[in-house]
C-alpha cells in the first residue's frame, strides 16, 4: 500500500494511457538523467533545483514526480508543488521500482527533441483517417500530452519536416523513421521503437494493421473501427477537429482491449425479453 503523498507504480500503471493520467515529471538529477537510456511513458525531464520557477506551468493538474529510488528528490519537489497549490504525489520507489515490476519503459534515443515550449513537434498528411488518427493519440497517451501535430499536403511533408523541426510520420520518403515497414502499419512500428509492447496496445494494434491495410480478417473489431474512421473522415473539414474525436474512439478501443474483451452484452436477458 502506498504511503501518504506518494503512488504505487502498479497504480500508475493503470493512469497512463488514459486520460486521467497525471502529469509525469522526471526530476533525476542530470547526471542520473544522463545515465539512463529510458523514462516512463509520457514523463518529461525537468530541473528539480528550478521547480520554484517551473511549478506555475501545473496549476489546476496532478503531478507526479518522479526520482531514481522515490526518495529526496521527488518528495521534495512533489512538496514544493504542494505548496503551489498544485495536487502532487512521488511514485513509490521511483524509475528503479518500476523497471523492476517489469513496466514498460520508453528509449531516449527514439524521443524527438522538444521545442522551446517543451513539446514534440510531428507533421503528417492531411485528411487522415486510421494511422494518421491512432499514432498521435498513442503519442498524445504514451509519449506527450502536449505534442503537436502539422497536417499538411503529402507534397509538403518533408519539407515541413525540415523548415519546422518537425518530425514526419505515416508518409514514404528517404529518412522517414515513422512508417509502414513490410506488412507492419505505422502505429505497430511506434509501439515496437517506443517500447510499449504490451498486451492491450499489441491487441489494439492488431486492430488498427487490419482496418488500416485491408485486412479486416485480422480481428473481429478491424471493420468497425474502419467504419467508425470513415464516418469521422466524413463528419470533420477540419483535420484537428477530427483527431480531437478520434482521441476518445481510441480512448474506448484501448480500455476495452484492457478490461472488457471478456465482456459480453448480455440482452435481451433469458427470460425471453421484456413482459
Amino acid at each position: 500500500m502506498s504511503s501518504l503523498n506518494t503512488i504505487s507504480p502498479e497504480k500508475l500503471a493503470r493512469l497512463i494511457g488514459t486520460p486521467k493520467c497525471p502529469v509525469l515529471i522526471d526530476v533525476c538529477t542530470d547526471e542520473d538523467f544522463a545515465a539512463t537510456p529510458f523514462m516512463l511513458p509520457g514523463s518529461r525531464h525537468r530541473p528539480y533545483g528550478k521547480v520554484s520557477e517551473w511549478a506555475h506551468d501545473y496549476v489546476g493538474q496532478s503531478v507526479v514526480a518522479i526520482c531514481q529510488k522515490g526518495l529526496k528528490l521527488s518528495h521534495g519537489v512533489a512538496a514544493w508543488l504542494r505548496h503551489s497549490g498544485i495536487t502532487a504525489d512521488a511514485l513509490e520507489g521511483g524509475i528503479l521500482a518500476w523497471s523492476q515490476a517489469g513496466l514498460p519503459v520508453v528509449p531516449k534515443a527514439k524521443l524527438p527533441p522538444r521545442d522551446a515550449q517543451g513539446r514534440t513537434l510531428w507533421v503528417t498528411r492531411s485528411r487522415p483517417k486510421i494511422d494518421r488518427i491512432a499514432c498521435p493519440w498513442l503519442i498524445r497517451r504514451f509519449i506527450d500530452a502536449n505534442a503537436v501535430f502539422l497536417f499538411v499536403p503529402t507534397s509538403e511533408v518533408q519539407d515541413v519536416a525540415e523548415r519546422f523541426g518537425a518530425t514526419p510520420f505515416d508518409i514514404e520518403g528517404d529518412g522517414v523513421f515513422w512508417s509502414h515497414r513490410e506488412e507492419l502499419c505505422t502505429f505497430d512500428v511506434m509501439i515496437q521503437e517506443f517500447g510499449l509492447t504490451t498486451e492491450p496496445l499489441l491487441r489494439l494494434a492488431t486492430i488498427v494493421r487490419g482496418a488500416d491495410t485491408a485486412r479486416l480478417d485480422l480481428a473481429p473489431e478491424a471493420p468497425g473501427l474502419l467504419a467508425a474512421s470513415l464516418g469521422l473522415s466524413r463528419m470533420f473539414a477540419d483535420d484537428l477537429a477530427q483527431l480531437e474525436a478520434g482521441m476518445l474512439l481510441y480512448d474506448a478501443f484501448y480500455r476495452w482491449c484492457r478490461d472488457a474483451t471478456d465482456e459480453t452484452h448480455n440482452w435481451p436477458s433469458k427470460s425471453g425479453g421484456l413482459k
